[in-house]
């Protein structure tokens, strides 16, 4: 095969892989209308949200924040005069005007908010995880179904971007070949500890350290690359075997600060190790897929792949007529898969979420999607708190 043709078929262009995903083709410039929003937590990713959805005002418009921590309230300065801020979440579900709810709230909170957001009419955003266990998981799926004209859209937001469509785009075609392993692993050197104004906030304020509140490491942090496998492969994990302790930080926390788990894809004849500790960041966030073909290695915003033997062949065979299409190799083998970077994830999320409301349709990181992932999450926690291999069980089978 000349490498032309090879290129041709495999998307592969100078400087990096085309991006051929129609869903990012036309997105929305401006808006047909623009949706009213209430955020319900206001913290670092509920306030995080709302500067994503202020660079896009002709979609969205913030026109209040709840919270229960009064400080949090005080820090929503920016607030445009007409909007309000509760410690009452039920006001922003009467507020007639509000056609859309955000919640990034403690984990513990989600499926509560989300059900009665649901029955009070609006649309939801509901961050990562789903839900705090598998059974609510279950639950808001079935409610879902009641109330189809409301578009419930879950923040795994990575895999809303270009770059992860890209790579899904690749697996699909078979273009890296047969994958049998994934690594994944999202370490940090710090303590996830914020800064507490009055020592009776404690749990409130740091709750991801509390089991009552938090899925700990699982459910914040290694949710979205299981999301990302169980979307791309269209498969889940049959076992899922995992550890972890707290081996380092001894200040009274409740939920490991170090975790690892190995899922086995049994159907899709893959093992997937996914870990996180809070004591090194030497890889900090690591996503491998490694396939017969090729290996691809992600970052947030960029990928790289690197070939195997045979597809290396393919890339430097060269049509001495046609002359060849000059592929950018980086400095340690790999070929960039996008040209440059991608934009943070939640602005693609919140461009697709709202495509989706216009046009009435689910997103792909919908209620389904985003149960499987819960359960994994709920899977990992058990395994690990518990000893205990655990199974995928027939009815997760939604």
């Amino acid at each position: 095969m000349s490498r032309r043709k090879f290129l041709a078929q495999s998307g592969l262009i100078a400087g990096g892989v085309l991006l051929q995903n129609s869903a990012f083709a036309n997105l929305y410039q401006k808006g047909e209308k623009i949706l009213k929003v209430g955020i319900i937590g206001y913290g670092d990713r509920g306030s995080g949200i709302k500067s994503v959805m202020d660079s896009l005002p002709d979609l969205f418009d913030v026109v209040a924040v709840c919270d229960t921590l009064q400080f949090r309230l005080d820090n929503a300065k920016k607030l445009k005069t007409y909007a309000y801020k509760t410690k009452d979440y039920k006001k922003i579900l009467d507020d007639k005007q509000i056609d859309v709810v955000v919640i990034a709230t403690p984990l513990s909170e989600h499926y509560h908010i989300a059900k009665d957001s649901l029955l009070a009419g609006k649309h939801v955003y509901l961050e990562k995880a789903m839900t705090y266990t598998s059974a609510q998981a279950l639950d808001l799926v079935n409610l879902s179904k009641k109330y189809s004209k409301q578009i419930l859209q879950i923040g795994h937001q990575y895999r809303s971007s270009p770059l992860y469509y890209k790579v899904k785009d690749m697996i699909e075609s078979g273009y890296i070949g047969k994958v049998t392993h994934i690594d994944c692993r999202w370490d940090r050197n710090w303590n996830w500890r914020r800064a507490v104004p009055d020592p009776a906030l404690e749990r409130q304020v740091n709750w991801r350290m509390y089991k009552e509140y938090s899925g700990g490491l699982a459910a914040e942090l290694l949710s979205h690359q299981i999301d990302f496998i169980n979307w791309a492969f269209k498969t889940n994990p049959q076992e899922i075997f995992a550890t972890g302790g707290i081996d380092f930080y001894k200040d009274g926390r409740e939920t490991f600060d170090n975790l690892q788990a190995v899922l086995r894809y049994k159907d899709a004849g893959m093992i997937g190790t996914f870990g996180a500790t809070c004591a090194n960041k030497k890889d900090g966030y690591l996503f491998k897929i490694k396939g017969s073909k090729g290996a691809i290695s992600l970052l947030v915003n960029e990928g790289v792949i690197y070939p195997e033997k045979e597809m290396m062949e393919a890339l430097q065979t060269v049509d001495g007529v046609t002359g060849a299409t000059k592929i950018t190799w980086n400095k340690d083998g790999g070929i960039p898969i996008l040209n440059e970077p991608t934009k943070d994830g939640t602005w693609y999320a919140l461009k697709d979420y709202y495509k989706s409301i216009i046009e009435n349709k689910q997103p792909d990181s919908n209620v389904i999607t985003g149960a499987k992932t819960a359960f994994c999450v709920d899977m990992i926690n058990q395994a690990a708190y518990n000893d205990k291999i655990q199974y995928w069980k027939p009815e997760f089978n939604i």
